[in-house]
């Protein structure tokens, strides 16, 4: 087995990026203070061709080198909009008729493994519907408030001593899982 090299990948160029069609998925990030996570964010979401970004409260918008350093330029492909309040961003969501999960333990919360069937729920008769994801802050997670005005908490099994896992390792797996329901064949350059 070989390598690729960068230029056989066929990627898209900005212009190419912004003019593409786009996972129906918005991501919300709660107080993330990290702007590592924020860059790793916004690379994932390049990656799986997300909507866009809600950056909300004390998360740090682009331009900024630290993002930069983990976004490697996708701050400037994944369209982003800054909110002051969590919950403006949800009203907003709402208002455009997404589909609002936080990402948190919670009771009565869907296991990302059964995200398909929540997914199907929604996207009757094939209708296509929108969905927004919510990533809270490293430490306190997304803000009680906010898991209130959702529509339903994802949450990912774990079975070691920990209880959580790092923002931008949660954001992979969970945009990952809508993507092998939304876009997988839809979005395929080759």
């Amino acid at each position: 087995m070989r390598k690729l090299k960068i230029t056989e990948m066929g990627r898209m160029n900005t212009e190419e990026f912004k003019a593409s069609k786009k996972m129906p998925l918005v991501v919300v990030l709660d107080d993330v203070r990290s702007m590592y996570n924020v860059g790793s964010v916004f690379r994932t979401a390049d990656a799986f061709r997300v909507e866009a970004i809600y950056l909300c409260g004390i998360t740090s918008q682009p331009p900024h080198a630290e993002i930069h350093k983990t976004a490697l330029g996708a701050e400037d492909t994944v369209e982003w909009v800054y909110f002051e309040d969590t919950m403006d961003a949800v009203k907003d969501l709402h208002e455009k008729g997404y589909y609002v999960f936080s990402t948190e333990q919670c009771e009565g919360s869907t296991k990302l493994q059964n995200l398909g069937d929540e997914i199907g729920k929604h996207n009757l008769k094939n209708e296509r519907h929108a969905f927004a994801i919510i990533m809270g802050n490293e430490v306190k997670g997304v803000k009680q408030e906010v898991v209130d005005a959702s529509d339903g908490c994802l949450e990912i099994p774990q079975f070691g001593t920990k209880h959580s896992l790092n923002v931008s390792t949660t954001a992979g797996m969970v945009i990952w899982e809508f993507a092998k329901h939304l876009i997988i064949e839809e979005c395929s350059v080759n």
